[in-house]
């Protein structure tokens, strides 16, 4: 099994394989080394990755793009906006999601972003099995540090449904830095490194601080700006740009779906020429109502229109440097990763924070799925990879509470930078049913609009009747791909102390803090691993022998596993149709292609073979298939087109035949002259006796060859004669057998073969002809 890993860009995607020897950056169908995250529907198939681009102009209400910045995301949160900018049509879903809904195969389809994902991950995935040989399952995929527990899940959903099993979903800055670390050399023994690394992509901005040791790696803080990045940029050109269209020629770009995609194409083409010039122009043909329209702005205009933008950037490379309890003055290097941080505004800014050249030694838009390839290779039991030990934070501070009808206080559980995975086990007095709710605690921190729960479990009661209290105790876990999971929950049953007629209480010790956040309340909670010796010795006398409880699965998802199911068999039911559409496109092309050959080989090849009324015939009928072709018959079944293909086999068949016969007959009639003038040659040095045997031999067998080659020629055209052929063949044979007997000086060893009479040599119209 291969070792993978996949980077899912709004933009491109990147597929990394680790290899003995390295990580090798896969290429794709048009040897690039980035894919475009791009699907398209088409009138009759699917067109994904760099196909799906080309048509993207031509079916922009049907092309889904960027899936990236809709997984996991609630219809109605404000970061959701950019709907209104995207050509195809959404919806509401019944779990509150986005709903896409296309037209396809003639009729109205409606995806869940997670299905458009996964299309796009199994496209990916065939692009590896392709290129490796083999199959590929196991593989780690980046994610942005800044995504919930919902992203996270749907990106977990969407490999499933492609057939893929992550190992691990990893931070983009993470993976750029473990590929970083892995192969730096230079670290020093006594002293920490730190790097700072800024990623500016396509649509948002990760910037995370790293401390270096020898073997070793820590994430000291993640921070991010999941609405900023380099199509920002654009949009302040295209905005730009629409309203001087609208000023001055009275054309709104905003009404017309394609024209949007062209100026905001143009105006990403126009950001990257001024970062390498002072000024540049716009021109596009044809934008709307056959209007050619033409700009011109300066780089000096467009940074002060991008000023608002460059203090974000700098407000997220601030907050990282704060969240890392560093100062800016530690940072030994920095690194700048993205297409976006490739503005000249944008660098002198980053350089302005920390008074330091940034520097440029990776290459961004593969680093990513380089580190995911080699996490993948760590985790996998098929690779040996030196020990390196990669420490990562989670970005945000997790709470939870459980419901029995009598709330519990909320309470951090994991805190924010805490490294996972980890587990933690909570415990607390109640009710056997509870519902357990999980959420995201640092709302200042938290990107706005995001929903801040990240799960919602129920732990059902237990079989137990006629029990006072219950001591519940919950295992909870933040797993490896940082999605909070409820691993187990417990309960114990309290119990009449033997000399008591009273229940045995113990009030253990709470510090100040717990105090204060328990006082007032019924139930409580507290971490068990607070609790001393002496506490669990008094909670075993007071409670019985515990029973597990059922945990659900959660229930704020926005797939359900039923819905992994039918989508499973919805790709597989579109991947089935690509490929009985390729396979009738194909059958079309190589009869049209068939067509155009014959047409030619008639008027070459064919021509020494067949008639005037065959040539006649047989154009005629090439001539109604075409016409058919590209007709009526533009759009038949595979079926169809074979029959009509295997039906123009046949008429040319005969011909084939003849000119196959022709051209082996020639090769015969060339190979019995080499073997003649071969033996006319070695005559010359045998003795005059044996020399006039072999000369006698070759003048024989020449004069049969000529006597055939007459007889050819007398047949007509539409005549195949197999008697030729095969008397050519024994004739050289012959030859052969009896020069070689010649020259061993057998003579009395070899069966004297009586020559043709010429007399005996049937006339043309008593041979075995074939017409």
């Amino acid at each position: 099994m291969s070792v993978v890993g996949f980077d899912i860009g709004n933009e491109n995607c990147a597929i990394a394989v680790a290899k003995r020897g390295g990580i090798d950056v896969l290429l794709n169908d048009e040897s690039k080394r980035e894919t475009p995250a791009v699907v398209s529907f088409g009138e009759k198939q699917r067109f994904l990755g760099s196909v799906g681009a080309a048509f993207a102009t031509k079916f922009p209400k049907s092309t889904i793009s960027q899936i990236k910045r809709l997984i996991g995301k609630l219809y109605n949160e404000p970061s959701v906006k950019d709907l209104k900018l995207l050509p195809f049509e959404t919806s509401e879903g019944p779990y509150g999601g986005v709903l896409i809904h296309l037209e396809y195969l003639g009729k109205t389809w409606t995806f869940k972003p997670v299905e458009i994902l996964g299309m796009l991950f199994a496209h990916l995935k065939q692009l590896t099995e392709k290129n490796l040989e083999s199959p590929v399952e196991d593989c780690v995929i980046g994610i942005p540090s800044y995504f919930t527990d919902l992203q996270r899940r749907e990106y977990i959903n969407a490999a499933l449904i492609a057939g893929l099993r992550p190992l691990k979903l990893m931070h983009d800055c993470t993976a750029i830095a473990l590929g970083y670390g892995m192969y730096k050399t230079d670290f020093s023994d006594e002293k920490t490194t730190n790097v700072i690394f800024v990623d500016i992509g396509h649509s948002d901005t990760q910037v995370t601080v790293v401390a270096f040791e020898e073997g070793k790696m820590t994430i000291l803080s993640h921070s991010f700006d999941p609405n900023l990045g380099g199509r920002d940029f654009d949009e302040v050109l295209f905005r730009h740009f629409a309203t001087q269209f609208k000023e001055q020629h009275d054309i709104d770009v905003y009404s017309n779906a394609r024209a949007s995609i062209r100026l905001r194409a143009s105006c990403e083409k126009l950001k990257k020429i001024l970062s390498a010039n002072a000024e540049a122009p716009l021109s596009i043909d044809c934008l709307i109502d056959d209007k050619d329209l033409n700009g011109f702005i300066r780089r000096e205009e467009f940074e002060k229109l991008s000023a608002k933008l460059l203090q974000r950037v700098s407000d997220v490379c601030q907050k990282a440097i704060k969240d890392s309890g560093i100062g800016a003055d530690k940072i030994d290097t920095i690194e700048l990763v993205g297409s976006g941080s490739r503005i000249p505004s944008v660098t002198r800014k980053i350089a302005s924070i920390f008074d330091k050249e940034p520097m440029r030694t990776l290459n961004g838009s593969e680093y990513v799925a380089r580190g995911c390839a080699l996490a993948c290779a760590m985790l996998s039991p098929t690779c040996q990879v030196k020990d390196y030990k990669v420490q990562d934070s989670f970005p945000y501070s997790t709470g939870v509470f459980f419901d029995d009808g009598k709330r519990c206080p909320e309470f951090t559980l994991f805190p924010k930078g805490s490294s996972f995975p980890r587990n933690k086990t909570v415990t607390y007095h109640g009710t056997t049913t509870s519902h357990c709710h999980v959420f995201y605690t640092n709302k200042t921190d938290f990107p706005a609009g995001l929903s801040h729960e990240a799960g919602y479990f129920m732990i059902r009661p237990s079989q137990a009747s006629g029990a006072e209290k219950v001591l519940v105790k919950v295992k909870v876990h933040l797993n490896i791909h940082g999605i909070v999971e409820i691993e187990s929950a417990s309960v114990s049953i309290e119990h009449k102390h033997p000399s008591s007629k009273k229940s045995f209480r113990y009030s253990w010790p709470l510090g100040i803090k717990a105090k204060r956040l328990f006082q007032n309340n019924a139930a409580y909670c507290r971490f068990s691993s607070s609790r001393s010796s002496t506490e669990r010795y008094a909670e075993e006398a007071r409670w019985g022998r515990a029973r597990n409880l059922e945990v659900s699965e959660n229930y704020c998802v926005l797939t359900t596993i039923d819905e992994i199911r039918v989508a499973q068999k919805r790709a597989q039911m579109f991947a089935e149709h690509d490929i009985k559409v390729e396979k009738t496109k194909e059958k079309r092309n190589t009869l049209e292609s068939f067509i155009y050959e014959t047409r030619s080989k008639l008027l070459s090849s064919y021509w020494s073979v067949t008639t005037d009324s065959e040539v006649e015939i047989i154009s005629e009928t090439l001539q109604k298939t075409e016409d058919w072709l590209y007709e009526e018959g533009d759009d038949e079944s595979e079926t169809v087109y074979i029959r009509r293909l295997e039906d123009l086999s046949k008429l040319l068949d005969p011909i084939e035949i003849r000119y196959k016969d022709e051209i082996a007959r020639k090769e015969a009639t060339k190979a019995l002259r080499t073997c003649i003038q071969e033996n006319h040659l070695a005559a010359n040095s045998l003795p005059p006796s044996h020399k006039k045997k072999v000369n006698d031999e070759c003048i024989e067998a020449e004069g049969w060859l000529d006597h055939l080659s007459r007889l050819q020629d007398s047949l007509a055209k539409s005549v195949t004669c197999v008697y030729f052929l095969s008397a050519i063949s024994e004739i050289t044979q012959a030859l052969k057998r009896r020069c070689e007997a010649i020259f061993s000086s057998k003579l009395s060893l070899l069966k004297y073969e009586e020559p043709v009479d010429s007399d005996q040599m049937q006339n043309p119209s008593e041979m075995q002809v074939e017409n």
